[in-house]
């Protein structure tokens, strides 16, 4: 059965078994979604995890300038690029640590949530198996 809409120049032409599989008829894999009290507290974490370390790596820049305009300090520019590109890769550590370290429990975890970090990478790994497998 043909799609009844026109495709985009973009969409990949579709053949009858795809088309199928899409329409969910296929097998279903192992997969759940990720309950909403989990999400949020994702969300939360990556809020905190990235944003306070992106804050710093901007405020790096007002700082160094006022510093200097202000003749209080003569930083070299490198100093200022090498600093906040550090705050940069640290929010993104910050991103995998938001994900991986939020528990899946209906209670919420500790604060900072260390213990489900293992948990979650297993999780994660047999999730990338499972969905390897079915492919």
């Amino acid at each position: 059965m043909a799609d009844p809409r026109k495709l985009l120049p973009f969409e990949p032409r579709r053949s009858a078994d795809d088309s199928s599989k899409s329409l969910g008829q296929s097998k279903a894999v192992n997969s759940q979604p990720i309950p909403k009290a989990v999400a949020n507290r994702m969300a939360r974490r990556v809020a905190i995890a990235t944003g306070v370390p992106s804050v710093m790596g901007m405020a790096v820049f007002v700082i160094s300038y006022l510093l200097v305009s202000k003749q209080i300090l003569d930083i070299p520019p490198g100093i200022t690029l090498v600093s906040s590109g550090a705050c940069f890769l640290l929010g993104l550590v910050g991103l995998s640590y938001g994900v991986l370290s939020a528990s899946w429990e209906p209670q919420p975890g500790t604060l900072l949530g260390l213990e489900h970090i293992k948990p979650n990478i297993a999780r994660m790994r047999s999730s990338m198996k499972a969905q390897k497998a079915s492919n």
